[in-house]
């Protein structure tokens, strides 16, 4: 039995609709020749024939550096602007991407699914209760290989050591500029 497919948009040329129709099937006629990956549409594989070839074509006008996916440039753009275009509905926190927000509204809810075996916590997030034996060794394994700091969890350091580039410090900069009164002895 043929599917009927109703859309609420109209396309500008017959190659969009076929492309976008192309979407919602499960047919995948675009095949990568370098692994078993295929798309329904043709600019996806462009997009992940990168992955192969290393190719970053989007590069920040800010810093340097570059990206395969025009998307990720635009959410790289964000670090620079402070732009948190993904606001949670339960609080007044905002985010620079969605997948963050995602995580974020997992907070609200009461559903906690993820139980340490060895006590009572639980985690929202498995990569949250798959780190967390960690903290219960008092082992600093992780250490920044820009200062003396090191720590327990490597989320930790990854989190510590933005605040070595000069991307984050200006970040940085913004955010206690605009967060709180500073005093002439704060010094970046």
């Amino acid at each position: 039995m043929e599917k009927a497919y109703q859309f609420d948009k109209d396309f500008s040329s017959d190659t969009h609709l076929i492309s976008n129709l192309s979407a919602h099937t499960e047919e995948k006629p675009h095949k990568c020749n370098q692994c078993e990956k295929a798309f329904a549409l043709k600019r996806n594989l462009i997009s992940h024939m990168r992955t192969h070839t290393g190719e970053k074509p989007y590069q920040c006008s800010h810093c340097d550096k570059a990206f395969s996916r025009n998307s990720n440039l635009k959410s790289h753009l964000r670090t620079h602007t402070g732009e948190k275009p993904y606001q949670c509905s339960q609080c007044d926190k905002a985010f620079a991407r969605n997948t963050y927000l995602t995580s974020h509204l997992k907070t609200h809810t009461v559903e906690i699914p993820h139980q340490y075996s060895q006590s009572d916590k639980t985690f929202s997030q498995k990569t949250h209760l798959t780190n967390h034996p960690e903290t219960h060794t008092g082992e600093k394994t992780y250490q920044c290989s820009h200062c003396d700091q090191s720590f327990t969890q490597e989320t930790c350091l990854e989190s510590h050591t933005r605040i070595h580039t000069e991307e984050k410090l200006h970040s940085l900069q913004s955010y206690y500029a605009n967060t709180f009164f500073l005093n002439k002895s704060l010094q970046f």
